[in-house]
């Protein structure tokens, strides 16, 4: 089974509601970044995937929400790819506290298209960073 790639996060004032937990939305966005810095720390960051035309929409998405973030709170952003397949990827999450706690875990599913918006098989320099 492929490792998760790991970064951290601090919960800010702006991703706060008026209860100070982080709000639903801003679980998807840290699983974006954690997909990002993924890439990125294989040499692909997602800017160069669309400079070679190919672009990973989402699909799908999945989250399963465990216990709120509050505001200020260091966490950590766990991502991997899953499942690749010939015209799609799904990236797996999980969202840590510092002491290891699980606060939510998720998927994201991405398809294939090139510049047109037609899904396409992955690329073999795609399939390559995210079999790997």
């Amino acid at each position: 089974m492929k490792l998760y790639h790991r970064t951290s996060i601090r919960a800010l004032y702006g991703d706060v509601d008026s209860m100070r937990q982080a709000y639903y939305g801003n679980y998807l966005r840290w699983f974006e970044v954690g997909r990002a810095e993924y890439m990125r720390s294989r040499g692909l960051p997602y800017a160069k995937i669309e400079e070679q035309g190919y672009h990973l929409p989402v699909s799908e998405v999945y989250c399963k929400y465990l216990k709120p973030v509050r505001y200020d709170e260091l966490i950590y952003v766990e991502s991997r790819p899953e499942q690749v397949r010939r015209a799609s990827a799904r990236f797996a999450y999980r969202l840590l506290d510092v002491d290891e706690n699980a606060i939510c875990y998720g998927y994201t599913l991405h398809v294939c298209l090139d510049r047109e918006g037609k899904i396409v098989r992955m690329p073999p320099f795609l399939m390559d960073i995210l079999r790997d």
